[in-house]
């Protein structure tokens, strides 16, 4: 049974790819992998150069947004009294 889970639409957990690490679909892109050339200051459209255009600017805007309420969330959590 695929234990996969879309995670958006653009965002995928499949344990029979990379282990399981969140990757773009179709792709065994990392998103892990995009977001820190993102925090590197690399423009978008260099990214989607240097995979091919594999991962599109939406991809990118979901993984960054999905990043921010994540970190939005565990603040919440850290802070809360």
């Amino acid at each position: 049974m695929n234990q996969r889970k879309n995670i958006g639409r653009f965002i995928v957990s499949d344990p029979e790819i990379c282990h399981g690490k969140l990757t773009f679909k179709g792709t065994r892109i990392f998103v892990d992998d995009v977001l820190e050339m993102v925090a590197e200051g690399f423009s978008w459209n260099y990214i989607q150069e240097q995979w091919n255009g594999a991962v599109s600017k939406d991809a990118i805007k979901e993984a960054v947004l999905l990043g921010k309420d994540s970190l939005l969330q565990q603040t919440e959590k850290l802070i809360s009294f």
